[in-house]
């Protein structure tokens, strides 16, 4: 499949994914559903490999990469992000996702030394004042709640989704590092989504969370949407495209689908933003694209500047 139509497919899939974790809420604990989403993710990916006769077995040199991959990706980010939009509404949630344009960046400067470059600390900037604006009123109203002795949930919310984000971003650091140990995506992300999903299922026994199955519908089509959809077919694309195409250009997934989950919560969670709101979001979008472009620049003046004559002709 083309890279070009991998990516529609992870922006579509993705963008109304934000809505679809809504289904969940109110039921059965995040944690829990989280569980049920990628158990069942993982179990159709290792029948969809064992159909094809791979070898399901991996040494434990790669496993140890997919266990804290596992951890970062499928278990910290989404027991995170459920919980978060038990607070916040779906599309501020994907708006926030946004933000793991920078997120990228910083982490290679901590973790190797990676020179964050001018145009780079710009629109990270630009995208504070975006989300100064999105979440002004709404942040003011809940310190005003937690001053009147109110429990100030929507900051509980902002915050969880912010270590999604993260979580997300150090997630997506190692997948090129599974890569050197496996070259087959499906396999080792079954590993990867079981390994997080026996990670939440602990958490969720040792802090006591019901185990109760969900009797509306909506429930279980959101559970299959998700777990086939939003995780099998959307990250099959979305790890087959970093590899293919590195991180910093599927990346760009991010600018689209936060404008697709707004487009779901206005028609079918009511979501209503003011003006200013409107403004922060879209100095937040536009300045994720602007470091994508910008970096995007840099990166092919940097190769074209290094490739020899002798290659080209080659």
């Amino acid at each position: 499949m083309s890279s070009p139509l991998l990516f529609i497919i992870a922006c579509l899939i993705w963008g109304s994914t934000f809505w679809a974790i809504t289904l969940q809420l109110g039921d059965v604990a995040p944690a829990v559903s989280v569980v049920y989403r990628f158990g069942l993710a993982s179990a159709t990916l290792f029948a969809w490999c064992a159909v094809r006769g791979d070898r399901l077995r991996l040494p434990w040199r790669a496993q140890k990469w997919m266990l804290v991959q596992g951890l970062a990706s499928f278990a910290l980010s989404y027991v995170c992000t459920y919980s978060s939009e038990q607070y916040l509404v779906s599309a501020l949630v994907s708006v926030l996702f946004a933000l793991m344009v920078f997120w990228t960046p910083l982490l290679n400067r901590i973790a190797f030394g990676t020179p964050i470059t001018w145009s780079t600390c710009c629109a990270a900037f630009v995208a504070i004042c975006g989300i100064v604006l999105l979440f002004y009123q709404s942040i003011g109203a809940a310190l005003h709640d937690i001053l009147g002795g109110g429990n100030g949930h929507f900051l509980l919310g902002f915050m969880l989704a912010l270590v999604a984000t993260v979580s997300s971003t150090a997630g997506n650091a190692l997948v090129m590092k599974v890569r050197e140990h496996s070259g087959n995506v499906m396999l080792t992300m079954a590993w990867t989504m079981l390994w997080g999903t026996l990670m939440v299922a602990a958490w969720a026994i040792v802090t006591g969370q019901s185990w109760q199955l969900p009797t509306r519908p909506s429930y279980w089509m959101g559970l299959l949407y998700l777990a086939i959809f939003g995780s099998v077919i959307a990250f099959s694309a979305y790890f087959t495209l970093i590899a293919r195409i590195g991180t910093q250009k599927t990346v760009y997934i991010g600018v689209v689908t936060p404008v697709i989950s707004v487009l779901l919560s206005v028609q079918f969670e009511h979501y209503r933003p003011a003006p200013i709101e409107w403004v922060g979001m879209v100095l937040c979008l536009s300045s994720v694209a602007w470091a994508l472009t910008s970096g995007a620049r840099k990166t092919g003046s940097i190769a074209s500047l290094s490739t020899t004559p002798s290659t080209k002709a080659t």
